[in-house]
């Protein structure tokens, strides 16, 4: 890897994690609690406000699914990628600010919707920047140093929100803590947007837009899909990676209401979330720099390890201080997972189709949270116990492992 300092395109493009990783810490927190709130002034019980989150999440999810292959070959072509990316954080800034004004509790589930629709987009077009701002040996590096600063830079808006809503200071009541958490989030990414909106530009594109740009983009999508089938290295990447990355999603979403089954405060639970945060920064640099040494395959594989016995360690925890082991577990690895997984998959593709290669790499990252919440509400029914539900996790980490023992390495003879 290339050890000279970060470039001025490389640290602008980072910064977007800081940006974005401040609304996933609200969603994750704060959001559907407050939802639930505003649906139970309506009239709706607890099952009925968690069912209509549920389904708007799953729509979400379905639609960015759905088009972000579409999307990113019409964004192959030079000089598209920002709109794409300016247009769909554009509706993700302007659906949240506008949730700070409004009460009705459907109209904030459709804004909720829309907020998560421009998340995931500008998020699929910042994956594939990846490949503008820098090249394949600083690749590891640059993708790791952006989750990294995400986490930490995301904890300062977070910290600041949940004193605003604990503490309700300056006569602050009802809904109005939220609001302004809300308010300050929104602000925070707006602002840690505009050097990547200023600074990174598009490299790699095609040239000669046809004039039927969709119908065309759809014909695109259907070559690149047959290409992958009939590419070993892609293909396999990309089956290992739906599987682990299915687990790893899956621990993330489930880790709260698993630690509430077994009996952890809800103010541990908060605050180990924040831990995790703060944990997963210096941990994902360290593992971005021992890349030299191993490979980022390597690491890959050990961190799917590492979620294997996490999944096994779940199974008999039962104390506070268990699942404070199994928090900085998770955080060592988390971050160092996904990040690798990015930069290893941007030096698999083809450069001037980065963004329709990162539309089905995503759609692959939406749809994986399916096969573990599904284990695990199997296994959790049919044993009466979610120790067996997160144990049953590990089998998603082992068909991860073994797949990815078969993808061909990127790295070898680059060294």
């Amino acid at each position: 890897m290339n050890k000279q300092r970060l470039t001025k395109q490389e640290i602008c493009w980072s910064l977007y994690d800081v940006a974005n990783s401040a609304y996933i810490l609200l969603l994750t927190a704060v959001i559907p609690i407050y939802m639930k709130s505003v649906g139970a002034a309506a009239g709706y019980s607890n099952s009925e406000t968690t069912s209509h989150w549920g389904v708007i999440q799953a729509a979400g999810t379905f639609v960015v699914a759905l088009l972000a292959p579409v999307l990113g070959a019409m964004a192959d072509y030079q000089g598209r990628k920002k709109r794409f990316f300016a247009f769909f954080f554009g509706l993700s800034i302007v659906s949240m600010f506008a949730m700070i004004f409004v009460d009705n509790y459907f109209v904030l589930l459709v804004i909720n919707l829309i907020t998560s629709l421009g998340y995931a987009g500008a998020n699929n077009f910042y994956d594939a920047f990846l490949v503008d701002v820098t090249t394949d040996d600083r690749m590891d590096y640059v993708s790791s140093f952006g989750y990294a600063v995400g986490y930490i830079g995301s904890c300062i808006p977070f910290i600041v929100c949940i004193l605003l809503i604990l503490l309700q200071p300056f006569g602050l009541s009802g809904t109005m803590p939220v609001k302004i958490s809300l308010g300050i989030t929104a602000v925070w990414w707006l602002v840690f947007t505009i050097p990547m909106l200023r600074v990174v530009k598009q490299k790699y594109g095609l040239t000669d837009p046809p004039k039927k740009l969709v119908r065309s983009s759809i014909c695109s999508v259907w070559k690149t899909f047959r290409k992958i089938l009939k590419d070993k290295k892609i293909g396999l990447f990309l089956l290992a990676y739906f599987f682990y990355i299915d687990g790893v999603d899956t621990i993330i979403r489930m880790s709260t209401s698993f630690g509430a089954d077994v009996g952890i405060a809800e103010s541990q639970l908060v605050l180990a979330l924040l831990v995790t945060q703060i944990v997963a920064f210096p941990a994902v640099l360290v593992c971005a720099k021992l890349v030299n040494r191993f490979s980022s395959r390597n690491i890959i594989l050990f961190s799917i390890a590492v979620y294997v016995g996490i999944c096994v360690f779940g199974f008999f925890l039962s104390t506070a201080w268990q699942f404070w082991v199994l928090a900085i577990a998770v955080a060592v690895v988390q971050g160092t997972i996904q990040a690798l997984s990015r930069s290893y998959f941007g030096k698999l593709i083809p450069k001037e189709a980065n963004n329709e290669y990162f539309g089905f790499y995503n759609i692959l990252g939406k749809y994986a949270t399916i096969l573990g919440p599904l284990l695990m509400a199997l296994f959790t029914t049919l044993t009466g116990n979610s120790r067996y539900g997160v144990l049953s996790i590990a089998v998603l980490f082992v068909a991860g492992f073994v797949t990815f023992c078969f993808v061909p390495d990127v790295e070898k003879g680059r060294k």
